[in-house]
């Protein structure tokens, strides 16, 4: 299956953009979805795409003009994207990663001196553990431009690589999150129990642990916890020997199904240690969830006891699930400003932020 859908535009008014995204319909990773978000709202006229697909690609992507999209093979795909980028001299490489094609692209750019300018997103929250002589950290300080997706991602870059990035936030996809309509507002209120939320991996770092801790705690309340990971297994056990019942273990949700079991729940609970600007903590907002999030990312998606409360601790989290559990009030107003707050956050003004960027550093390098 091939899709290329490009136009016909003057070569020196078009763009030409190569990502090393996936295009993939199905892909709900966090920065998948950002590059989806992006190329979507680009004006094709201006932009002309090139990105990957393993599977089924979203079909506003598909259907854009002006966008290519190059299979994902089984072997062989490091030299036959490298080359596609060596050949076809893309104005922009946008998003690298940590891959083989990005170090390689990377090293051939500076022995070749190739024009294409590099655009980089920072969205960890562990850039304060990275090795300067990584793929990721090399893509930052050999970009023409960097952006962070949040206040906290950006100074740790300052600190870390000395690099004075830009703040663009992500925006939050409306198609799947936005707040429970009249018929799901009366089935939440007429429920006996209170519903909490957990959504994201199962790897060490966001603590799965924590959330089966707090439903033994809270026999009466359904813990549902969305997800897959390394640790899934173990947390599968540890409900075991806490004896929870209470708790409902969802696996992998699309994006849609993610939706719907923010609207049916009552709080997000949200345990991470290290992240940059989890989307999650945003969809959850738009949804109406008061959210309970560590505070040592400090996100900026949650208002500190307004719409959520960011704890400094495992115990300020535990008393702060206490207390909006407890506070039928506080959820209430926490739910109305959440959806207020996450007004703030929409991807067609983050599209166009993006846009002018792309177009201020393809100047600058045609200049050069």
């Amino acid at each position: 299956m091939r899709f290329t859908r490009f136009c016909q535009a003057e070569p020196e008014n078009v763009i030409n953009i190569f990502t090393p995204s996936l295009a993939d319909e199905a892909n709900t990773n966090a920065q998948t979805l950002t590059v989806k978000e992006i190329v979507v709202r680009l004006p094709p006229e201006r932009f002309r795409v090139s990105m990957i697909y393993d599977g089924p690609p979203d079909p506003r992507i598909a259907q854009r003009p002006n966008t290519k999209l190059l299979s994902w093979r089984r072997h062989g795909n490091t030299p036959r994207l490298l080359l596609y980028c060596l050949s076809s001299s893309p104005d922009i490489y946008f998003y690298p990663r940590q891959g083989p094609l990005d170090d390689l692209f990377l090293s051939f750019r500076r022995r070749l001196r190739l024009r294409t300018a590099v655009v980089s997103h920072a969205v960890s929250g562990g850039l304060d553990r990275l090795d300067t002589f990584s793929t990721l950290a090399r893509s930052f300080l050999e970009a023409d431009a960097v952006f962070a997706n949040c206040t906290y991602v950006a100074q740790t870059l300052k600190q870390r690589l000395g690099i004075e990035a830009g703040i663009i936030y992500n925006g939050i996809d409306r198609r799947f999150f936005f707040p429970p309509n009249v018929e799901e507002q009366q089935r939440k209120t007429a429920r006996v129990e209170l519903v909490v939320l957990y959504a994201g991996s199962y790897r060490p770092y966001k603590r799965v642990h924590l959330v089966i801790q707090q439903a033994a705690c809270w026999p009466n309340v359904q813990f549902r916890l969305a997800g897959t990971g390394e640790e899934e297994e173990a947390c599968h056990e540890l409900a075991k020997q806490l004896g929870c019942r209470n708790i409902s273990f969802l696996g992998h949700l699309s994006l849609a199904e993610l939706g719907e079991e923010m609207r049916n729940a009552d709080v997000f609970l949200f345990p991470s240690a290290l992240d940059g600007h989890p989307q999650v903590l945003g969809q959850a907002a738009a949804c109406g969830l008061p959210c309970i999030a560590m505070n040592v990312y400090r996100p900026d998606y949650v208002i500190q006891a307004k719409t959520g409360f960011l704890a400094e601790s495992d115990e300020e989290l535990g008393s702060s699930l206490d207390r909006v559990l407890s506070d039928p009030g506080l959820r209430q107003s926490m739910s109305e400003a959440a959806i207020t707050h996450s007004n703030k956050f929409d991807w067609n003004e983050t599209a166009k932020l993006w846009q002018q960027a792309f177009e201020e550093v393809a100047a600058r390098r045609r200049r050069n």
